[in-house]
């Protein structure tokens, strides 16, 4: 949930509404992957030396079957109170994937990406959202050296067997070792080793997530009609970000630094976002223990009065901003509270 770049009055078809809505939406396809995007490097686990290397295999396993593999399945997405039902086809063509995801229930909505772009098609209000798309194999720059580190930070282990969608699969539990990052468990196909099941999970072991396919069927190839969207968008307003300026940054070429992480969280990225509606920029860093992901956002903003702090939920996504000196500074992850928290109030500016 990154920050609005938008400058007008929040209306239901305002390009600030439909962008947190793009990136609800575009989250739901993200937590398809979960699994694949946050573990697509070997893990060395510290646990019981069986376990440890079923555990690691299925993983590996996992991660390669989430890439290579079409499948057209049927997904009930559980954030917070909300409950989405929707549809996804995923089409692996060598080292690129394209997918295309339905919302079955509630507002009519669909997403088509491929390794270029991500376009978010809202009917409702007749409004097409496009954003750059964002590999998948980002997070194996930001392992930890060596990874055995992630030991550490969290438990996993083999939980048995279960059947989801009328298949049997593995489960596997990740336990974090402190309360500042969540815990995962993931039901992996027994025959493709695709992930069919994953929840989220607070410090009490809720599931503050879950993905559960009802359906899903392995084609041996995908039909070119099945990725194209139902709607054309004719006659729709396009917000297209995609060609947004992009510009990685090194750490000595930025004057912002978080001084404050929980033990094992590293700077991955960092990079300055150049909108196309002329904007101002927005600083964006990335730190990761490996598993867990937290975005640190810093941009200039205008305002009239001395904005608050504010926490803010999304199912198991959560976000903490704060004003500084005219900027807002926005953490956002998939962790507690306090980490995004501690995070956001300890961002300096060292010139």
């Amino acid at each position: 949930m990154p920050v609005s770049r938008a400058r007008c009055p929040m209306s239901e078809s305002s390009p600030m509404k439909l962008r947190n809505n793009f990136h609800k939406v575009y989250s739901s396809l993200l937590l398809v992957n979960l699994a694949s995007l946050l573990l697509l490097s070997s893990i060395v686990l510290a646990t019981e030396a069986d376990t440890s290397t079923q555990a690691r295999q299925l993983i590996n396993e996992m991660s390669h079957a989430g890439r290579q593999l079409n499948y057209d399945g049927i997904f009930v997405y559980r954030h917070g109170n909300r409950m989405d039902t929707m549809r996804i086809i995923h089409k692996a063509n060598g080292n690129k994937e394209q997918e295309r995801l339905v919302s079955l229930t509630g507002s009519a909505r669909e997403v088509i990406r491929d390794s270029e772009s991500v376009t978010c098609f809202f009917p409702d209000n007749q409004a097409v959202m496009v954003e750059k798309s964002r590999p998948k194999k980002i997070l194996s720059t930001q392992l930890p050296e060596p990874i055995e580190k992630i030991a550490g930070y969290y438990a996993f282990s083999i939980g048995g067997k279960d059947r989801v969608a009328g298949r049997s699969t593995w489960v596997v539990n990740i336990v974090p070792r402190d309360d500042y990052r969540y815990g995962y468990q993931l039901w992996i196909d027994e025959e493709t080793r695709l992930m069919l099941k994953s929840e989220l999970k607070d410090d009490s072991g809720w599931p503050v997530e879950q993905i559960l396919f009802t359906n899903i069927a392995f084609l041996p190839e995908v039909p070119p009609e099945l990725l194209k969207p139902a709607i054309s968008g004719k006659g729709y307003t396009w917000y297209n970000n995609s060609a947004a300026d992009t510009t990685p940054m090194a750490a000595d070429k930025s004057g912002w630094e978080v001084t404050s992480l929980p033990s094992g969280f590293m700077l991955g990225s960092r990079e300055k976002q150049e909108a196309a509606d002329n904007s101002m920029p927005l600083e964006h860093m990335v730190y990761s223990d490996g598993l867990a992901m937290v975005s640190v956002f810093i941009e200039k903003v205008n305002v009239l009065s001395n904005p608050q702090a504010h926490p803010t939920k999304i199912g198991g996504v959560n976000a903490f901003a704060t004003y500084a000196n005219g900027y807002q500074i926005t953490a956002v992850g998939e962790v507690p509270q306090k980490t995004v928290r501690l995070m956001a109030n300890s961002v300096i500016q060292n010139r």
